[in-house]
């Protein structure tokens, strides 16, 4: 079952770091000869009565066509696939979201695209340097929408995940775990940042947007994108260096 211990995630997963055509006008007739030109001769009266006139036929609309569906529509799936889940919309210190489940629950790719950083060997040590090593077993993706999503403290990565390697949305990447500095407690630290062009900024890519807002609408299996929030991000702070 899930335990939720928020005092001792806010002492150390707050440090994490490794680890969204128009209808056609009518117009009136144009005006006849005669009434452009008042000088000429008013026609003679008809003998026979004139046929009673057609009724004006109205303009048929051209048809409208049903716009397009957006290019960069991506799919996005919830990254923890289990019954018994729960996670906070904040995080302490930084934009990022723990995702309390089950040890041993699936961990899934949010949405299609390539991975970019695999840590499969736990260094964390609460004596040691805090923030490279903090997740634990991770994986990062970089989605085919341009976002990259991180996720940490795994127990294991899956056998054939490594940097590279294109996956599909849904595809697992391991399994929810408690390693690095997760105090013991069962659950995905989940991230989500611009890609920069250097590996290992680890003070971006533990999470710079805040995710549960996306949660919520993926777990409605709704793919709502997080591009236009990350690119804000980036448009605004760059890829700044290690705090």
């Amino acid at each position: 079952m899930i335990v939720v211990l928020v005092s001792a995630l806010a002492a150390g997963c707050a440090q994490d770091g490794s680890a969204a055509g128009d209808p056609v006008a009518w117009e009136e007739p144009p005006a006849t000869s005669a009434a452009a030109d008042p000088t000429s001769a008013a026609p003679e009266p008809s003998a026979t009565p004139s046929p009673t006139a057609s009724p004006t036929p109205k303009p048929t609309p051209s048809k409208t066509t049903a716009p397009k569906a957006p290019t960069g529509k991506w799919k996005y799936v919830f990254p923890v696939q289990a019954s018994n889940v729960s996670y906070h919309p904040t995080h302490s210190g930084y934009p990022a979201t723990d995702i309390f489940a089950d040890c041993g629950e699936p961990v899934v790719a949010v949405t299609d695209g390539k991975v970019l950083e695999v840590s499969r060997v736990d260094k964390y040590s609460k004596t040691g340097v805090q923030g490279p090593n903090n997740g634990g077993l991770s994986v990062s993706l970089l989605g085919d929408d341009g976002v990259r999503y991180y996720g940490s403290h795994l127990t294991v990565v899956q056998s054939g995940i490594e940097a590279g390697v294109r996956v599909r949305a849904g595809q697992r990447l391991g399994t929810v775990g408690k390693t690095g500095n997760a105090n013991n407690v069962c659950h995905l630290h989940f991230g989500i940042s611009p890609a920069c062009k250097r590996t290992g900024d680890w003070w971006i890519r533990r999470g710079v947007v805040w995710p549960a807002p996306f949660l919520n609408d993926w777990r409605k299996k709704k793919s709502t994108s997080p591009v236009s929030k990350v690119a804000s991000y980036k448009a605004s702070n760059g890829c700044p260096s290690a705090p």
